[in-house]
C-alpha cells in the first residue's frame, strides 16, 4: 500500500491485501504536467474512512481526511491538527489541543465539538460497531475511553487502565465533520441502524465528502479513476504543492512498466522483482529512480478456515472432514514444511525477497526475528511426511494422500486476481501435489473474496494479506477471538444471532490474553517481551502461514522532486510536501 503522510492510521485497518499489483493510466493532454498519477490495482468499495477495511478504499480516503497526529518518515509521531498533547494522571488521561482557525474543506470552521463528535458519537457509538471501535476498546472488560471537551480548543480521554496504544490510534484517526453527519447519526434506517451506515458510499455526491486533509475528491468513475484537487482550506497552506492528484483502477500489472516508462503514472509503489533488473538498466533512460527500502511490511500468509460453527440453516461453514484437518495443528504444520518459499523467492521475486516469520513485521520494534528465537517453517517435505503421518494420515496405493478415515485430502485455495496470490498460489498447488495433496484454485474478485470470508464464512483455504505496521495492536481485531475480523475462526457480527458449533480453541485464548496485557503493558520492553510470546504462539499453531516480503523497491519519475525515502514511511509519506518539476 503507498505509504503517505496524511493517513497513518488507515494503514492499521488495511487487512487482507498482498503487495499492491502495479497498474497505469492513459494520459490526460494539457493536465499531465500539474497532476501526479498513482496506481490503485482494485476498486474501492466505500468513502466512508469509519467502515473502511481494505487498502483500496483506505489508500481513497486518506487523502482527504486529517487526523489529530501523523507521523514522519520513521514513524514517529508528530502533530497534525492537535498543536500539542500530554498525559496526565499516570497516563490514564490525555489531552489534545488544537491548532487554532482549523477549516473543513467547505469553509466551515473546525472545532473541538467536531473532534467531540467524532469520537463520542462515531467511533465510540455501540451502535456504530467497527474494526476501529474494536482496537479503541480497552482491557479484558473491552471498555471504551470517556472523552470529554475541557475548553474551545482542547479536550481529554480518559482511560479504565493504562493502553500503551491508544496515542497513536487517537492521534491517527480520521477527525470527521458534526455539521454534515450528526444527523446521519441521529437518524435511523428501516431496520433501525443509523443511517450513517449508507453515508458516503461509492455512489455518494461528493461535494457531501467534506475533509481536513490535503485534497478533496472530484470525480469518481467506478472501475476507471478518482481525480482530486488541492484543498483550499488545508491546515499547511500553501500544501500542497501539487495541484491535482489521480489514483487510477486498472488491474494490469504488465503493462505498468510500459505506462511509467512512458510517464503516464508517476510512481510504482512497488517494483516486482521480474521488472527490477530491466526498470534497473533503464534509469537514465527513461527518467526514473528506483529506491531500495529494505524487507517490505505488508504480511502475505495462506489462512486455514479453522471455524467448526453451522449456519441458521444447521450447515457446517467447512465440511466437517476438512474443518478435522484444518484443526490439526500437525497437518497445519506440515503444510507450512511443504510449501518452497524461497522457490517463491527465487522464481516470483527474482531473488529479491525474504522469508515471513512473524505476523508483525521487521519495521516494528516488536518483531521477532529467528535469532531471537520464533519458530519458522524452512521447505521440509520430509518433516511434513512425518507430521502428517504422526496424525494417523497415510498414502493410497496411488500415492496420494488420505486421513486415517480414508478420505482424500484435497481442498481449496481461494485468492484474488491482480494480486501476488494469483501467481503464488500455483506454486503452492504444485507443492503440495509433491506431498500427494491435491488443490483446486479458485480465483476470484478482491470483493467477493472479502465478501466470502467475512459474510457467508464458507471457505477453506484462503491467500491474502495485510499491511503491517509499527503497533502491534493495529492488527488486534484480526487476533483477537471475538474481533470483528478474526477471519480463520470467525464469529457472530455484532447484531447477527450467534450460530452454533464455532469452538474458540485455548491458544486463542492465550493469544486474546496476551494481546490484552501488551496493550496494557506501558514498560517498553516488557511489551516486547510480551509481543515475543505472542509470535511465538502463532508460528507454533500456524492458522495462517507467512509466505514472503519482497525487498520495497519503488520506482519514482523524475519530475517528482521532494522525495525523502525510508522504510516506515517509503517514497510518498511527505506527499503534501512534494512538487512536480516544470
Amino acid at each position: 500500500m503507498l505509504s503517505i503522510r496524511v493517513k497513518p492510521f488507515l494503514a492499521y485497518l488495511s487487512l487482507f491485501v498482498l503487495t499492491l499489483t502495479l497498474i497505469g493510466c492513459t494520459a490526460v493532454p494539457g493536465a499531465v504536467k500539474e497532476r501526479l498519477s498513482l496506481p490503485l490495482d482494485a476498486d474501492i468499495k466505500t468513502f466512508n474512512p469509519v467502515l473502511v477495511s481494505d487498502a483500496y478504499s483506505a489508500a481513497a480516503v486518506g487523502l482527504v481526511f486529517s487526523g489529530l497526529l501523523t507521523t514522519d518518515k520513521n514513524g514517529n509521531l508528530i502533530p497534525e491538527l492537535a498543536e500539542k498533547w500530554q498525559f496526565r494522571n499516570n497516563g490514564l488521561e490525555l489531552i489534545f489541543t488544537l491548532k487554532p482557525n482549523l477549516r473543513w474543506s467547505d469553509g466551515t470552521p473546525l472545532t473541538v465539538d467536531d473532534v467531540l463528535f467524532t469520537f463520542r458519537d462515531i467511533y465510540f457509538n455501540p451502535a456504530i460497531p467497527s474494526s476501529i471501535q474494536d482496537i479503541f476498546r480497552v482491557g479484558e472488560k473491552r471498555e471504551l475511553p470517556v472523552v470529554k471537551k475541557l475548553d474551545d480548543r482542547s479536550l481529554s480521554f480518559t482511560l479504565p487502565e493504562p493502553f500503551a496504544p491508544f496515542l497513536r490510534f487517537a492521534g491517527g484517526a480520521s477527525i470527521l465533520p458534526k455539521h454534515i453527519l450528526e444527523k446521519t447519526v441521529q437518524e435511523k434506517d428501516s431496520t433501525g441502524k443509523p443511517k450513517f451506515f449508507q453515508t458516503w458510499a461509492i455512489d455518494t455526491d461528493l461535494s457531501t465528502l467534506v475533509g481536513n486533509g490535503p485534497y478533496l475528491l472530484k470525480r469518481y468513475l467506478p472501475g476507471e479513476r478518482l481525480v482530486y484537487e488541492r484543498n483550499p482550506h488545508y491546515y499547511r497552506q500553501p500544501l500542497p504543492h501539487i495541484p491535482r492528484l489521480v489514483y487510477q483502477i486498472m488491474p494490469s500489472p504488465d503493462s505498468t512498466v510500459l505506462r511509467f516508462r512512458s510517464r503516464d503514472i508517476d510512481v510504482i509503489p512497488q517494483v516486482r522483482g521480474q521488472d527490477f533488473p530491466i526498470l534497473k538498466r533503464q534509469e537514465q533512460r527513461y527518467g526514473f529512480r528506483i529506491y531500495q527500502l529494505g524487507e517490505g511490511s505488508n504480511r502475505s500468509f495462506l489462512m486455514f478456515n479453522l471455524n467448526r460453527g453451522r449456519n441458521q440453516e444447521g450447515k457446517p461453514f467447512v465440511d466437517p472432514v476438512k474443518a478435522e484437518w484444518f484443526n490439526d495443528v500437525n497437518f497445519r504444520r506440515a503444510i507450512a514444511y511443504a510449501i518452497n518459499r524461497q522457490a517463491m523467492i527465487n522464481t516470483y521475486y527474482r531473488g529479491l525477497g525474504l522469508p515471513q516469520d512473524s505476523p508483525i513485521p521487521p519495521i516494528s520494534p516488536y518483531h521477532l526475528s529467528r535469532q531471537e528465537g520464533v519458530p519458522f517453517y524452512d521447505y521440509d517435505p520430509a518433516k511434513a511426511k512425518e507430521l502428517l503421518q504422526r496424525s494417523g494420515f497415510t498414502y493410497n496405493a496411488q500415492n496420494r494422500l488420505v486421513d486415517k478415515k480414508g478420505n482424500p485430502v484435497r481442498f481449496t485455495i481461494m485468492t484474488s486476481t491482480g494480486g501476488a496470490g494469483a501467481t503464488l498460489a500455483p506454486m503452492i498447488k504444485n507443492d503440495l501435489d509433491r506431498l500427494g495433496i491435491t488443490v483446486d484454485l479458485q480465483i476470484i474478485d478482491f470483493t467477493a473474496l472479502i465478501d466470502r470470508l467475512d459474510r457467508s464464512k464458507n471457505w477453506e483455504t484462503a491467500m491474502l494479506g495485510w499491511g503491517g505496521g509499527i503497533e502491534p495492536h493495529g492488527s488486534f481485531h484480526l487476533w483477537y477471538s471475538a474481533g470483528s475480523s478474526h477471519m480463520f475462526n470467525l464469529g457472530p457480527h455484532p447484531g447477527e444471532p450467534p450460530f452454533p458449533g464455532r469452538v474458540v480453541s485455548d491458544w486463542e485464548k492465550e493469544i486474546d490474553r496476551l494481546l490484552i496485557a501488551g496493550a496494557r503493558e506501558i514498560n517498553e520492553e516488557k511489551r516486547r517481551q510480551i509481543y515475543g510470546q505472542f509470535q511465538k504462539l502463532v508460528q507454533e499453531q500456524v492458522p495462517m502461514i507467512f509466505m514472503v516480503s519482497p525487498l520495497a523497491m519503488s520506482a519514482v519519475n523524475n519530475r517528482l522532486q521532494g522525495i525523502d525515502p525510508s522504510p516506515a514511511g517509503g517514497v510518498l509519506w511527505n506527499l503534501d510536501e512534494l512538487r512536480l518539476a516544470e
